[in-house]
């Protein structure tokens, strides 16, 4: 029987990927570096570890050169974008071990190259950054991180747009994708969102910028109050399905509603899916993604601490990240204590 663990399990370190010239930050590049140096300058000063996938370690450390060195592990390794939360490992615990599971990544539904990205794992494998014990190949079904939601309970919250999509399984049926995951990550109880889709999202509705799972019963959800959006009608769906869910023990979720930020556009015009759903969670602290907008961002931050009472909650600029249309907890994967092998944090 295997446990899917929930973000917010005891970890080790987070996982992350440098922008390169070879990925999409290449019309930014310096943009979007100067974005990741942000964000694991905001990781370390929190004493979070931080596994950085690179090409080139040298010119890594120089760009994070203001970073606390001593908490950064450099990995030389191919990658063709930098969203580790959907194709790093998703972590499970069978008969008492850790398992890091390496699904398949197929560019969300065959829209991006995404041949490197598929053999991450297997190179940190090889690596021995992961343990050979501890990996298992499971990259027959295409499975995305920012796709699930889990309480650690058996629950696992997801959306029949992203699960079900015909380019990622060949358009499995709820109760087929049910299956797979119950099978794979050993939850008994999984919920399909139908709703909720945001302008500009390419993933085709992942959880993670919509509706995510909390401690003590809690979701927390992507709201909309501002009936001339045109995310108006498809959110206030979302809402009302939440309100239909409950938990494997029958009872219904305590819902805490983010505000939406005001809308931001990339350079063609077009509506780019910003999110404070979107958030990391690490042991003591919640990195919340903002974006400049003060009223709504100091709402967010206070909304969270609302579902994460003894965490810390620290807000970082995620402007940039946001033009390519993925945010903070999509840059990131955490790795749960004893997942990695111990050695690499000394190199």
């Amino acid at each position: 029987m295997r446990t899917f663990l929930p973000e917010w399990a005891p970890q080790e370190s987070i996982l992350m990927a440098l922008p390169t010239a070879n990925t999409d930050w290449c019309y930014i590049l310096d943009e979007a570096r100067s974005q990741y140096e942000r964000m694991i300058h905001a990781f370390t000063d929190e004493g979070v570890r931080v596994i950085l996938l690179c090409h080139d370690a040298d010119e890594a450390k120089d760009i994070l050169k203001n970073c606390r060195q001593e908490l950064i592990t450099y990995v030389t390794c191919e990658y063709n974008d930098t969203w580790t939360r959907d194709y790093g490992p998703l972590s499970v615990i069978k008969n008492d071990r850790l398992r890091a599971l390496d699904f398949g990544f197929n560019g969300w539904g065959l829209k991006f190259a995404s041949d490197k990205d598929n053999l991450v794992n297997l190179r940190l494998s090889e690596k021995y950054v992961v343990s050979p014990e501890t990996y298992r190949n499971e990259r027959d079904f295409v499975l995305e991180g920012g796709s699930v939601e889990t309480d650690g309970h058996g629950t696992l919250l997801t959306t029949t747009r992203c699960l079900c999509s015909q380019n990622r399984n060949g358009g499995l049926s709820k109760k087929e994708a049910e299956n797979q995951l119950q099978h794979r990550l050993g939850v008994n109880h999984v919920l399909f969102l139908d709703y909720g889709a945001l302008e500009g999202d390419d993933t085709d509705s992942h959880i993670d910028t919509l509706a995510r799972i909390a401690p003590d019963n809690i979701i927390i959800f992507t709201g909309c109050r501002n009936v001339d959006d045109s995310q108006f009608e498809e959110l206030l769906k979302m809402r009302a399905q939440l309100t239909m869910f409950r938990n494997a023990e029958g009872e219904p979720f305590n819902l805490v509603e983010l505000p939406l930020p005001d809308a931001i556009y990339d350079e063609n015009g077009d509506k780019l899916p910003a999110t404070y759903a979107n958030y990391l969670i690490t042991d003591n602290v919640v990195f919340m993604p903002t974006y400049r907008q003060p009223a709504n961002d100091t709402l967010a931050m206070q909304t969270i601490k609302i579902a994460f009472p003894d965490h810390k909650v620290v807000g970082v600029d995620c402007t940039t990240l946001i033009k390519q249309h993925g945010s903070l907890h999509c840059a990131t994967m955490q790795i749960p204590q004893n997942l990695f092998n111990s050695a690499i944090y000394d190199r």
